[in-house]
């Protein structure tokens, strides 16, 4: 997420304003390895705020534990070439540390700082087990690389996402204790919070308090988002009243929790008086997230000229060559209804980027979807075709979707056959929404052979079919005194792995034609992440 740079402030302390309270299991065994050089902790100099300066907020910039914060006086050079050859490794299987040897047996030597810029880069695209990769690559170079605290919270942070959080924990309790310090205890907590495990993280945050690191709002930050995970607001406003109490100061990050937890309360009053506070704030600038957030709830609420009001207030906040926020400008403005700003801005958009990234043409399909745009749409897909770099399924899963939602199911499956003939590939959604089609219409062997599509497609490793369309298929199958296409769904079921879990199948009950826990499953579906909550998470661990 994106700061807005601001002139050097003594911290603003609500207490002196008359602030009123407003009502992370694998078997994989890590091996650590501890350089002679190991460094216990690192010093960050103060940056200086400077004109036009755009600055990421990152809990390794906030905890050191990046690796490494000052790329930017860097010229571009062997390490973009170095990760280049590994995202484009043709057998990925052999894993990062092959490119990185066959580098060096070329006669070059990669130094910690090239290592670093390339394990960012990969971090930032998502691409964790390469960057876990070159981490134990230098890990095994010990003599060579120095590995800090920094790297050692980086290396857990990633250890977490590619091996789960057992592995995560197994990493942490083999650290020396005089090496964790608040960048590893936060790292793991972190980890927790992704992981959804609230005692662990609620335990972690207690040890985090007694020893002193929950003196600076990130910590806090990353369990607000547990509780706006978890809907309970009461424990957003708790933690909240325990950052004013002990004077640890507010960043943009907890005031943006703050007004999301408020707004989905429902309370407009409660949000605007957070945002207001945000404003006394001399060391706080409001950012294009602040009235993002504050947008998806007034839409939410059906105030829709407060929310218009809100996406200009982001228009005007955007800094830099910044894309997402066009992103979500383009999205609200699908959401409000107002098809010509969605157009103008798609248009201000390119005229800024030559490239626009898939996620851009995501944003542009789906809201003219959501405003029955479906020729527009269709020029956009068009127009993705002819510019894309790689092929998207999601992409196309929009305009497929829109045509199964407007009856068009021969449309749409002519669409899957142009789809595959371009070279295009389906996942498991692909086929889902296939299935849909045929449930409308009733032919439950056609659905059936479209969920086996689906649970054989690739990466369906945890993908299961939405509650709703078991549910349907199991009325048709009911009606029509089916028992074969019963035992076909089971069997999908089962494949997917859903017949063991106990909560997803108490949304399947069907008893004499009506169905139990299938409308609360799927408004709980519908409600995640409208409030806003989802984005902020998001931005805070895409730079984690």
């Amino acid at each position: 997420m994106l700061l807005q740079p601001t002139t050097a402030k003594p911290p603003f302390n609500l207490h002196n304003h008359g602030h009123q309270s407003l009502f992370l299991s694998s078997n994989f065994s890590y091996s650590l390895s501890f350089p002679s050089g190991f460094c216990s902790s690192t010093l960050l100099k103060p940056i200086k705020p400077h004109k036009n300066l755009v600055f990421t907020c990152s809990i390794s910039q906030v905890h050191s534990y990046g690796a490494v914060d000052y790329e930017k006086k860097r010229p571009v050079g062997k390490w973009n070439v170095v990760y280049k050859r590994i995202i484009f490794m043709e057998d990925p299987k052999k894993g990062a540390a092959s490119v990185l040897n066959q580098w060096e047996n070329e006669g070059k030597k990669l130094t910690k700082w090239e290592l670093s810029r390339v394990i960012k880069e990969l971090r930032k695209f998502k691409r964790f087990k390469p960057a876990l990769e070159v981490y134990e690559w230098m890990n095994n170079r010990a003599e060579r690389f120095r590995i800090n605290t920094s790297d050692t919270a980086i290396q857990l942070d990633l250890i977490a996402k590619v091996h789960g959080i057992s592995s995560a924990e197994e990493y942490f309790f083999k650290l020396p204790d005089s090496l964790k310090d608040k960048r590893i205890y936060g790292a793991l907590l972190n980890a927790y919070v992704r992981a959804g495990n609230r005692e662990e993280a609620e335990s972690l945050m207690d040890s985090m308090r007694d020893r002193g690191y929950a003196c600076h709002a990130l910590p806090f930050n990353v369990i607000m988002t547990l509780y706006m995970n978890l809907q309970e607001y009461d424990k957003v406003q708790s933690v909240i009243s325990e950052m004013l109490e002990k004077n640890v100061n507010l960043d943009i990050y907890s005031y943006n929790i703050w007004l999301s937890s408020c707004g989905s309360q429902g309370s407009v009053e409660k949000m605007e008086q957070v945002l207001e506070q945000m404003k006394l704030d001399t060391t706080i600038d409001p950012n294009w997230t602040t009235y993002s957030t504050m947008a998806i709830i007034y839409i939410k609420l059906g105030q829709m000229e407060k929310a218009e009001d809100c996406l200009k207030e982001i228009e005007s906040r955007i800094t830099s060559r910044d894309r997402i926020p066009y992103h979500y400008l383009i999205s609200l403005y699908g959401n409000v209804g107002n098809k010509e700003e969605v157009y103008r801005v798609w248009n201000l958009y390119k005229s800024i980027f030559p490239n626009i990234p898939n996620l851009g043409y995501h944003a542009v399909i789906s809201s003219l979807n959501r405003l029955g745009d479906i020729e527009g749409a269709e020029k956009m897909y068009n127009e993705w075709l002819s510019v894309k770099s790689m092929f998207d399924p999601r992409i196309g899963n929009l305009l497929l979707a829109c045509y199964i939602r407007n009856g068009f199911t021969e449309k749409a499956e002519a669409f899957l056959h142009e789809m595959i003939e371009v070279g295009g590939k389906t996942n498991s959604t692909t086929w889902e929404i296939l299935a849909e089609g045929h449930i409308r219409e009733r032919n439950t062997s056609e659905a059936l052979s479209c969920l086996k599509n689906a649970v054989s497609a690739e990466g369906s490793k945890n993908w299961r079919p939405k509650p709703t369309n078991v549910s349907s298929i199991l009325k048709l199958c009911e009606q029509e005194d089916n028992v074969a296409n019963k035992e076909a769904l089971m069997g999908v079921l089962r494949q997917a792995g859903c017949l063991d879990d106990e909560t997803y199948m108490s949304y399947i009950t069907v008893s004499n034609g009506s169905f139990t826990g299938v409308e609360q499953a799927t408004n709980k579906a519908r409600s995640d992440g409208d409030d806003g909550s989802e984005m902020l998470f998001n931005q805070l661990q895409e730079s984690l």
